[in-house]
This record gives C-alpha cells, sequence and structure tokens, in this order.
C-alpha cells in the first residue's frame, strides 16, 4: 500500500464525519478506537480496507449527497448568492467547489454563524417562522446597560409595526449582552436597541439551534453527523407543533 493512501486516524474520523481531530485524539488517548480489532498508538495512519471501531462501533462514512456548512461569517460580507450583484457576497468569499446558499441572513455589519447548504428541504423547515427555532447573539452596545434595558429587550420592544416575542436576555459585562431569538426581523437586534436609545457597537451569532460558533472567522467546517441528527430531531418535533397549530387555525377559522 502506498503511503499516499493512508491517513492519520484523527484525519479520518474527522473526514467521515465522525468527530473533530481534537475529540478523536482524545478517543485514540482514551483507548476507544480500534483499527481491525488492534487499538492504535496515536499518529497511526488508515489503509481503505480497514476496519476503524468506536466504543466497538463500525465507523463509516455517514455523509450524504448533500453539503450542510457552519461557516463565521465576517464583518463585511453579504449573505447573497447573486454574485453579480454584491462583490462581497458570501459564495465569492467562501470558494465552495459546490452550487450552496445560505440559510436565512446575517446583516453586513454582523458577523458569526451562519449555515449554508445545497438541501433545500432543510432550509423551507429553518426558515420557516413558527417554528420557533433558538438563534443566540452576544451583542455589545455604546453605553452601560441598565437592568431596565435588560427588562425591556425581554418582555418585546416595538419594531417595524410590531412587538418583538418575549425572549431571553442576560447581561455579561457593561457594556456587553447575551440575547436569544425565536424569531427574525429585519435587523431586529440593532432596532430594539434604537428603540431603547442604545446603538450596537458588534453583533455576533454564536448559536443556531444546536448548531454552536467553534470555527475562527472566515473558516468553515462541516456539519457532524451528531449535530445534523440532532437538527434534523428539532425539526421533526417542530414541524409538528407547526402542523398542530395549522390545524387548530383552520376548525377556529372554517
Amino acid at each position: 500500500m502506498e503511503e499516499t493512501h493512508l491517513t492519520r486516524l484523527n484525519k479520518y474520523l474527522s473526514e467521515v464525519g465522525y468527530c473533530s481531530r481534537r475529540a478523536a485524539d482524545k478517543l485514540i488517548e482514551e483507548g476507544r478506537v480500534t483499527i481491525n480489532g488492534i487499538v492504535p498508538e496515536m499518529g497511526t495512519k488508515v489503509a481503505p480496507n480497514d476496519e476503524v471501531h468506536v466504543d466497538g462501533k463500525l465507523i463509516k462514512n455517514t455523509k450524504t449527497s448533500f453539503v450542510y456548512l457552519a461557516f463565521n461569517k465576517p464583518i463585511g460580507i453579504v449573505c447573497t448568492t447573486d454574485t453579480k450583484v454584491e462583490k462581497d457576497n458570501i459564495i465569492d468569499y467562501i470558494k465552495y467547489p459546490k452550487r450552496i446558499f445560505p440559510i436565512g441572513r446575517l446583516d453586513k455589519q454582523s458577523e458569526g454563524l451562519i449555515l449554508l447548504t445545497d438541501d433545500g428541504d432543510i432550509v423551507n423547515k429553518i426558515l420557516r417562522a413558527s417554528n420557533n427555532h433558538e438563534k443566540e447573539y452576544v451583542v455589545t452596545v455604546d453605553k452601560p446597560i441598565s437592568q431596565t434595558f435588560i427588562e425591556r429587550m425581554s418582555n418585546g420592544v416595538p419594531v417595524l409595526d410590531t412587538v418583538t416575542k418575549t425572549c431571553e436576555v442576560k447581561k455579561l459585562g457593561t457594556y456587553e449582552f447575551k440575547i436569544i431569538l425565536t424569531q427574525g426581523l429585519n435587523r431586529q437586534i440593532r432596532r430594539m436597541c434604537e428603540y431603547l436609545d442604545y446603538k450596537v457597537k458588534t453583533l455576533k451569532r454564536v448559536r443556531i439551534m444546536n448548531i454552536k460558533l467553534d470555527v475562527p472567522v472566515g473558516k468553515y467546517r462541516e456539519l457532524y453527523p451528531e449535530e445534523l441528527k440532532d437538527l434534523n430531531n428539532l425539526l421533526k418535533d417542530s414541524a409538528k407543533t407547526f402542523q398542530a397549530k395549522a390545524f387548530t387555525n383552520k376548525r377556529r377559522h372554517p
């Protein structure tokens, strides 16, 4: 077998989508990984025909034909697929070899987590407003945060001819707070702050549902199988809730 066909074990576990390389190193150190029934040393390489087990379970390439990426969007990049209209668009920036598109938006002045995929079905499920999917942000503002600000942000603020849904808001520092939204109004957090006479200085999205931001700015990674499994379970449960509400509303309004 030529050296070029061999892959380091930690890289193999990462490439097949089982876990990150760091997590793989920990599994190997703990003796939970075997190659052809033998517990390997750190740095051991895997050949294409080798059988790799973790905790006795055979590890196969579980990736589907779809692509699911978690990307840490830098400030200044626009979440559009129209490469002719906007030069600083997310598609040209990532330069992914397959055609993908962002799920939702993150405005140009904001940074942080955005998901990209070529799976239109999952896009529709995530974007459905009635599903109440959580998105978490860390925000800094231009003046000290008061308890009144936290309470008013939490209980709903008038923006765009409506009142925002109640949400979780927690003070992290003198000028910094965390907010978890379950709706996606245009520039919602910035508008909420402006209504209360605060100006957003920085805004970073750190979580979408069960997916957490864990890559450097400007970098992306594929979702791990466990993340995708949990994500699909969350979408399945919320779809049931949506269908139940629709049925109830139909009965109320024939």
